[in-house]
């Protein structure tokens, strides 16, 4: 496919030299003039054009990468601001039901081609951050790949039943890139998982928002879109 499109542009620098040739009504001796050029001027007028189209064709490919770019920061950010939108909105409406405090913690950056060594002590500093956040008495459900996956409706019956015992104050808890660390799933009373995929954290955040609105619309017999 590169070859044709470069065999198509060199024959369209021959064309626009001859254009330009005859857009300027040479006269019958310059005409012959162009017929005497040696090959090797033919070759330096033809390159001069290929070298003039290259540089066209890099302009325009520049052009194009920044607009695209552009295209995809704007996507990016109104995704963004719709993940937000969704969070704030579900907030929103949990607030009929209990309280929502949302606590984020500074995540460490992960080297490229980091080792398992330097992976898990990432973790464990995070861990650390994380566990700092919570108290003796919470109730931590940590969202993990090897958690259980649950129905709704299970996950209403879940909190209707720490509720029932006592358990006031609960704690779900969504790790880093790398997932949690050993201490904080120690420390988890219960391991939640939506997937064996793995999610962005805005994107996790809207998804566990709405369980827990859904949870609380089935344990309180409210009709709610399936």
């Amino acid at each position: 496919m590169t070859g044709i499109e470069i065999a198509l542009l060199v024959i369209g620098c021959v064309f626009m030299i001859a254009s330009f040739f005859v857009s300027e009504k040479l006269s019958g001796k310059e005409i012959n003039r162009i017929a005497e050029l040696s090959d090797n001027e033919l070759k330096r007028i033809i390159q001069k054009g290929m070298e003039k189209a290259s540089t066209q064709i890099e302009t325009v490919v520049d052009q194009k990468v920044d607009e695209v770019s552009e295209k995809a920061e704007r996507a990016l950010e109104r995704e963004s601001n719709l993940k937000i939108m969704a969070i704030d909105e579900y907030s929103k409406r949990l607030s009929k039901y209990c309280k929502v405090n949302f606590v984020q913690v500074q995540d460490e950056k992960t080297p490229d081609n980091a080792s398992e060594a330097v992976n898990l002590k990432i973790k464990e500093i995070e861990g650390e951050r994380i566990l700092k956040n919570i108290k003796d008495s919470s109730y931590v459900i940590a969202l993990a790949i090897e958690g259980d996956m649950l129905s709704s409706e299970k996950l209403a019956s879940t909190i209707d039943n720490l509720a029932i015992s006592g358990k006031s104050d609960i704690v779900f808890v969504i790790g880093g890139s790398l997932g949690l660390s050993p201490d904080v799933l120690k420390r988890a009373n219960y391991l939640l998982s939506f997937s064996k995929m793995t999610f962005p954290h805005q994107l996790i955040r809207v998804f566990l928002l709405e369980q827990i609105f859904r949870a609380f619309k089935i344990s309180n017999n409210e009709t709610y879109h399936r």
